[in-house]
């Protein structure tokens, strides 16, 4: 009767997270937030005056943090949309998106990155 949705369930298929292959099923990342150290860190933007101060920005917190991370700076629309950002500049700590639609002063960054 699959007019009133009673057929069996299909199996879920796993697929591995985004930044190891232990085919986690849960999108908080339990499995690589263990040790809660920030592997990757992304400034999303088109490229305008307030895209690149907050790139400067988060360059600036991470020196002063002394993290051993790069980071990445995106202006592919394309990427961009893939993480579901409409408003930049944005950034993505993990492939996590943790701001959006504000420039934040370093102050502000280091409280997000701790």
């Amino acid at each position: 009767m699959a007019l009133f949705n009673f057929k069996k369930k299909e199996k879920e298929e796993k697929t591995p997270c985004c930044c190891c292959s232990c085919e986690s099923k849960e999108t908080t990342n339990e499995c690589c937030s263990e040790g809660n150290e920030i592997s990757t860190i992304k400034v999303l933007g088109a490229g305008c005056k307030s895209c690149h101060q907050q790139y400067e920005n988060v360059k600036g917190a991470v020196k002063s943090l002394g993290l051993p991370v790069e980071v990445e700076y995106i202006t592919d629309m394309e990427k961009i949309m893939e993480y579901g950002v409409m408003s930049m500049p944005a950034i993505v700590v993990n492939e996590n998106v943790v701001s959006m639609g504000k420039v934040l002063k370093p102050v502000d960054v280091e409280k997000l990155l701790k």
